[in-house]
Protein backbone atom coordinates (compact mmCIF):
# COMPACT_ATOMS: atom_id res chain seq x y z
CA UNK A 1 0.00 0.00 0.00
CA UNK A 2 2.62 2.32 0.89
CA UNK A 3 4.01 1.98 -2.91
CA UNK A 4 0.35 2.73 -4.10
CA UNK A 5 0.63 6.02 -2.25
CA UNK A 6 3.47 6.81 -3.22
CA UNK A 7 2.07 6.71 -7.31
CA UNK A 8 -0.62 8.32 -6.00
CA UNK A 9 0.55 11.31 -4.75
CA UNK A 10 3.08 11.73 -7.51
CA UNK A 11 0.09 11.15 -9.81
CA UNK A 12 -1.21 13.86 -8.31
CA UNK A 13 1.01 16.14 -7.85
CA UNK A 14 1.56 15.80 -12.04
CA UNK A 15 -2.20 16.70 -12.38
CA UNK A 16 -1.89 19.92 -10.00
CA UNK A 17 1.68 20.87 -11.80
CA UNK A 18 -0.48 20.27 -15.27
CA UNK A 19 -3.26 21.87 -14.58
CA UNK A 20 -1.32 24.80 -13.23
CA UNK A 21 0.96 24.87 -16.43
CA UNK A 22 -2.34 25.14 -18.61
CA UNK A 23 -4.30 27.70 -16.54
CA UNK A 24 -1.50 29.69 -16.88
CA UNK A 25 -1.41 29.56 -20.46
CA UNK A 26 -4.87 30.09 -21.06
CA UNK A 27 -5.04 33.12 -18.67
CA UNK A 28 -1.92 34.60 -20.44
CA UNK A 29 -3.43 34.04 -23.59
CA UNK A 30 -6.67 35.56 -22.26
CA UNK A 31 -5.21 38.66 -20.65
CA UNK A 32 -3.27 39.25 -24.28
CA UNK A 33 -6.39 39.10 -26.54
CA UNK A 34 -7.78 41.57 -24.11
CA UNK A 35 -5.08 43.61 -24.49
CA UNK A 36 -5.09 43.65 -28.06
CA UNK A 37 -9.14 44.15 -27.97
CA UNK A 38 -8.12 47.16 -26.39
CA UNK A 39 -5.64 48.14 -28.11
CA UNK A 40 -7.33 47.95 -31.00
CA UNK A 41 -10.29 50.22 -29.66
CA UNK A 42 -8.35 52.74 -28.88
CA UNK A 43 -6.35 52.72 -32.71
CA UNK A 44 -10.48 52.69 -33.58
CA UNK A 45 -11.74 55.39 -31.71
CA UNK A 46 -8.33 57.92 -32.41
CA UNK A 47 -8.64 57.11 -35.85
CA UNK A 48 -12.54 58.11 -35.90
CA UNK A 49 -11.94 61.23 -33.99
CA UNK A 50 -8.82 61.84 -36.27
CA UNK A 51 -11.13 61.77 -39.55
CA UNK A 52 -13.83 63.48 -37.77
CA UNK A 53 -12.23 66.56 -37.26
CA UNK A 54 -10.74 66.82 -40.66
CA UNK A 55 -14.01 66.10 -42.02
CA UNK A 56 -16.03 68.81 -39.72
CA UNK A 57 -13.02 71.29 -41.22
CA UNK A 58 -13.71 70.96 -44.63
CA UNK A 59 -17.64 71.50 -43.73
CA UNK A 60 -16.30 74.65 -41.59
CA UNK A 61 -14.79 75.91 -44.50
CA UNK A 62 -17.08 75.51 -47.13
CA UNK A 63 -19.71 77.59 -45.17
CA UNK A 64 -17.35 80.10 -44.78
CA UNK A 65 -16.71 80.29 -48.47
CA UNK A 66 -20.19 79.96 -49.18
CA UNK A 67 -20.87 83.01 -47.22
CA UNK A 68 -18.75 84.59 -48.93
CA UNK A 69 -19.81 83.88 -52.23
CA UNK A 70 -23.60 85.35 -50.88
CA UNK A 71 -21.84 88.19 -50.40
CA UNK A 72 -20.04 88.23 -53.59
CA UNK A 73 -24.14 88.61 -54.96
CA UNK A 74 -24.75 91.49 -52.64
CA UNK A 75 -21.57 92.93 -53.85
CA UNK A 76 -22.76 92.99 -57.30
CA UNK A 77 -25.92 95.08 -56.59
CA UNK A 78 -23.65 97.82 -55.84
CA UNK A 79 -25.21 101.08 -58.40
CA UNK A 80 -21.36 102.74 -57.76
CA UNK A 81 -19.15 101.04 -60.81
CA UNK A 82 -15.82 102.05 -58.66
CA UNK A 83 -17.47 100.80 -55.46
CA UNK A 84 -19.02 97.71 -56.77
CA UNK A 85 -15.18 96.71 -58.17
CA UNK A 86 -13.29 97.27 -55.61
CA UNK A 87 -15.60 95.35 -53.23
CA UNK A 88 -15.73 92.40 -55.79
CA UNK A 89 -11.41 92.74 -55.82
CA UNK A 90 -12.17 92.59 -52.03
CA UNK A 91 -13.99 89.31 -51.97
CA UNK A 92 -11.71 87.88 -54.99
CA UNK A 93 -8.69 88.26 -52.10
CA UNK A 94 -10.63 86.51 -49.28
CA UNK A 95 -11.98 84.32 -51.74
CA UNK A 96 -8.10 83.12 -52.67
CA UNK A 97 -7.65 82.43 -48.50
CA UNK A 98 -10.19 80.85 -47.81
CA UNK A 99 -9.46 78.43 -51.17
CA UNK A 100 -5.91 77.92 -49.72
CA UNK A 101 -7.67 77.15 -46.49
CA UNK A 102 -9.83 74.80 -48.48
CA UNK A 103 -7.19 73.54 -50.28
CA UNK A 104 -5.14 72.44 -47.55
CA UNK A 105 -8.15 70.89 -45.51
CA UNK A 106 -8.60 68.99 -48.05
CA UNK A 107 -5.07 67.70 -48.33
CA UNK A 108 -5.62 66.59 -44.05
CA UNK A 109 -8.74 64.37 -45.50
CA UNK A 110 -7.01 63.15 -48.12
CA UNK A 111 -4.18 61.56 -45.87
CA UNK A 112 -6.99 60.67 -42.79
CA UNK A 113 -8.86 59.06 -46.06
CA UNK A 114 -10.93 57.00 -46.59
CA UNK A 115 -10.59 57.39 -50.53
CA UNK A 116 -14.23 58.04 -51.10
CA UNK A 117 -14.07 60.68 -48.25
CA UNK A 118 -11.03 62.16 -49.85
CA UNK A 119 -12.45 61.79 -53.25
CA UNK A 120 -15.51 63.45 -52.60
CA UNK A 121 -13.56 66.37 -50.55
CA UNK A 122 -11.74 66.86 -53.64
CA UNK A 123 -14.51 67.25 -55.69
CA UNK A 124 -15.85 69.86 -53.61
CA UNK A 125 -12.55 71.51 -54.01
CA UNK A 126 -12.94 71.63 -57.66
CA UNK A 127 -16.51 72.79 -57.32
CA UNK A 128 -14.76 76.33 -56.30
CA UNK A 129 -13.21 77.06 -59.58
CA UNK A 130 -16.68 78.06 -61.67
CA UNK A 131 -17.21 80.55 -58.86
CA UNK A 132 -13.98 81.64 -59.00
CA UNK A 133 -14.04 81.90 -63.15
CA UNK A 134 -17.80 83.77 -62.85
CA UNK A 135 -16.50 85.74 -60.07
CA UNK A 136 -13.17 87.35 -62.55
CA UNK A 137 -15.45 87.82 -65.05
CA UNK A 138 -17.48 90.18 -62.68
CA UNK A 139 -14.73 92.02 -62.34
CA UNK A 140 -13.73 92.12 -65.73
CA UNK A 141 -17.60 93.51 -66.39
CA UNK A 142 -18.52 91.03 -68.68
CA UNK A 143 -22.82 91.26 -68.88
CA UNK A 144 -23.34 87.81 -68.34
CA UNK A 145 -20.88 87.29 -65.44
CA UNK A 146 -23.31 87.59 -62.53
CA UNK A 147 -25.64 84.83 -63.88
CA UNK A 148 -23.20 82.59 -64.34
CA UNK A 149 -21.83 83.36 -60.54
CA UNK A 150 -25.33 82.27 -58.87
CA UNK A 151 -25.42 79.16 -61.41
CA UNK A 152 -22.48 78.00 -60.12
CA UNK A 153 -23.88 78.42 -56.13
CA UNK A 154 -25.86 75.26 -56.18
CA UNK A 155 -23.55 72.97 -58.13
CA UNK A 156 -20.79 74.09 -55.04
CA UNK A 157 -23.64 73.55 -52.48
CA UNK A 158 -24.28 70.14 -53.78
CA UNK A 159 -20.87 69.24 -53.85
CA UNK A 160 -20.81 69.90 -50.02
CA UNK A 161 -23.52 67.81 -49.29
CA UNK A 162 -22.02 64.93 -51.20
CA UNK A 163 -19.06 65.29 -49.02
CA UNK A 164 -20.95 65.32 -45.63
CA UNK A 165 -22.97 62.32 -46.97
CA UNK A 166 -19.94 60.20 -47.87
CA UNK A 167 -17.57 61.66 -44.57
CA UNK A 168 -20.91 60.43 -42.73
CA UNK A 169 -21.11 56.81 -43.82
CA UNK A 170 -17.67 56.56 -43.47
CA UNK A 171 -17.23 57.57 -39.50
CA UNK A 172 -20.80 55.21 -38.92
CA UNK A 173 -19.25 52.20 -40.81
CA UNK A 174 -17.99 49.71 -37.83
CA UNK A 175 -15.12 49.18 -40.44
CA UNK A 176 -12.99 52.70 -40.49
CA UNK A 177 -10.36 51.04 -42.08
Amino acid sequence: MADNTLWIAALTAGTAVLASFVTSRGTARAARIQADTAAASVETDRLRAARRGAYVDVIEQAQRMGELYWKVTDADQIRDTDARAAALKDLRGRLRDEYASLRHRVWVVDLEGPAPVAEAADALRRATSDNYRALEAMIAGQPDAAQRFNDCYAPFWQSVMGFVDIARDALHNTNVR
